[in-house]
């Protein structure tokens, strides 16, 4: 961002920035000025011209910096670099600011300021010396935050003063930017995946490309592609190094469902059940995406991200780091809903197979959880992370998982692999259960094709 620090308006505007800039006279300004005027005012009254002398020298004085403050010309270059852009809630990032003269006179004092919100730390403030012409400045800051979202940051404010510190002036860059808070990630154990298969996800299936070598589809040529596979004809017809679409690797299928109904869930903070089912919720995406799986993230709205084609599910067009940069910053400000059930979600996973489903789930009441254990039927695997929100609400421990939970074994009859989250558990130690559980019961029964699993 780049901007003047001094004026540099019209003609005509110089007598509101004359009005502005004589506002801007400090405390010590104001007493020159004050005791100026007196001191003459004594003078006429006594007759003393010496003492007129004085009073004069002190109001002149602080009007004369004021307007050679005004009159100054500074023009300088600022920008603002975040590192990293995106953080997890908890840890720290720096931001990193650049002064560059690009004036050929130097710049005085200057103060350079920016504005923070007050979730990320106090407003960090710098006093910059003497500036040469075509010289910089860079200083840093760090923030840090509990709470996810995205936060902006600036604009940046330079305060000029004189050399006397009679008059203080302020200008603002006009740019800023946005530091993004995600949630917790926290590094989840490999569990077995039916028919897994290296770098693709579980069950990787090839789709074959016609037979004859006139049916061949070909594409374009990418780094990595095996020469072998050149398509000779089509590179001399399109002019192109050309490859044979032989053989199309499927990424296994997998839905993290998030339930954000306001009524499923109660209290706020960084400790609420709300939050911690964020929290899984990214864990649980960025594990599969690591994977090798194909990941969408679904909601009780029925909105999936990324969204791209009819599926919904990042395709292979899209990178793994794309699909779950654009995630994170869908659950860094994901709030509650005012839906009141689960129905949207379900119309959503009832129209194909989605592989394996992964759940966090608020408060169910019977409809609701009826209606989860039908989204197991179009599932190949489907585990559930069911929280309580009365008890995180009064911060109960040691509840046994799914204990009395009439609700949980609802959606073990129907096939789910299901789990009470307590206060404060572990994703880790959760997700090592949910593969025990599965693991112990056996495998599901066939409900279709399966494309995804967990075994």
């Amino acid at each position: 961002m780049t901007a003047p620090a001094g004026p540099a308006g019209p003609a005509e505007g110089d007598k509101g920035g004359l009005r502005t800039a004589l506002a801007g006279l400090t405390t010590r300004g104001r007493s020159f000025l004050a005791a100026g005027i007196a001191a003459a005012i004594c003078a006429y009254v006594l007759g003393q011209s010496d003492l007129l002398r004085v009073g004069l020298l002190l109001a002149v004085l602080p009007l004369v910096c004021a307007v050679v403050l005004f009159r100054t010309r500074y023009r300088v270059a600022g920008s603002r670099r975040l590192s990293p852009a995106r953080v997890p809630a908890g840890s720290e990032a720096r931001v990193h600011l650049r002064m560059d003269n690009v004036s050929r006179l130097p710049t005085g004092l200057l103060m350079l300021q920016d504005r923070v919100p007050y979730v990320l730390g106090p407003r960090p403030r710098f006093v910059l010396d003497r500036v040469e012409a075509g010289g910089r400045r860079e200083v840093s800051y760090r923030v840090r935050s509990d709470l996810r979202g995205r936060y902006p940051l600036g604009p940046l404010q330079l305060r000029l003063t004189d050399p006397f510190g009679m008059c203080e002036l302020t200008r603002s860059f006009s740019t800023y930017d946005t530091l993004t808070v995600i949630p917790r990630v926290e590094a989840l154990p490999p569990v077995r995946l039916s028919g897994e298969a290296k770098g693709y996800g579980d069950g990787r299936n090839r789709s074959l490309a016609l037979a004859g070598e006139d049916d061949v589809i070909p594409r374009g040529y990418r780094h990595g592609d095996d020469l072998r596979r050149v398509h000779w004809r089509s590179t001399a017809r399109y002019g192109e190094l050309m490859v044979r679409r032989e053989e199309q690797p499927q990424r296994a299928r997998c839905t993290v469902l998030l339930d954000t109904r306001g009524t499923g869930f109660r209290g706020a903070g960084p400790d609420s059940a709300f939050e911690w089912a964020v929290s899984g919720t990214a864990s649980a995406l960025v594990h599969m995406l690591e994977r090798g799986f194909s990941v969408r993230l679904l909601t009780d709205t029925g909105t999936s991200v990324p969204g791209e084609g009819s599926d919904g599910f990042a395709g292979a067009s899209q990178e793994s780091a794309d699909a779950a940069g654009l995630m994170m910053d869908t659950l860094a400000v994901i709030d509650h809903s005012d839906g009141a059930g689960l129905s949207r979600a379900y119309d959503v996973l009832r129209g194909g197979n989605e592989g394996l489903l992964i759940a966090f789930l608020g408060d169910l009441d019977e409809e609701q959880a009826a209606v989860v254990a039908k989204m197991r039927q179009r599932s190949g695997a489907a585990v559930a992370f069911v929280l309580d929100s009365t008890v995180w609400a009064q911060g109960s421990g040691g509840v046994p998982a799914g204990a009395g939970d009439v609700r949980v074994q609802l959606l073990r009859e129907a096939g789910w692999t299901a789990l009470t989250v307590p206060p404060g558990a572990s994703l880790t130690d959760l997700w090592r259960r949910a593969d025990h559980a599965r693991t112990s019961a056996g495998p599901a029964p066939a409900t279709g094709t399966t494309t995804g699993g967990w075994a």
